[in-house]
């Protein structure tokens, strides 16, 4: 198995994750990454700046307010200038896993990853997105 593959496994594996990115639009892919994960009976929490809900759960505005952030893996389905100030965040809480979905990264979020030994060794970045390779992953946990 690739390393690739490993970091996925781990994240999916999280007891706890958090969905950065989704919208009342239930069209978009940060609504539809937050359904999966509920369809998954996976224990999910949606972070939005403005929605108090989303999806029929309770939105939280930021990572440090999650009650477990060392056990919650994230996804990002932000504007890379976004994802930037998250992963930060991330790295100074320690969550463990993070996924960005295709769209949400650009050569900084990239540089930035690969400058912190933290992100560089628990990010999925540049390929998959967790709705298209979840499922199986997940068959081989």
């Amino acid at each position: 198995m690739t390393a690739e593959f490993e970091v996925q496994r781990a994240f999916l594996s999280s007891p706890e994750f958090a969905v950065v990115g989704a919208s009342k639009d239930e069209s978009k892919i940060g609504s539809k990454l937050l359904r999966w994960y509920k369809d998954h009976d996976k224990i999910v929490t949606p972070l939005h700046p403005k929605e108090e809900e989303l999806g029929g759960l309770r939105t939280l505005r930021k990572l440090s307010e999650l009650s477990s952030p060392m056990t919650t893996s994230l996804s990002i389905v932000t504007p890379p200038k976004v994802t930037l100030g998250i992963l930060r965040d991330a790295s100074e809480l320690k969550i463990p896993y993070i996924w960005i979905q295709p769209g949400a990264e650009d050569q900084a979020v990239v540089d930035l990853i690969e400058s912190n030994d933290h992100l560089k060794a628990r990010t999925v970045y540049g390929g998959p997105c967790v709705l298209a390779s979840g499922d199986n992953i997940l068959s081989k946990l």
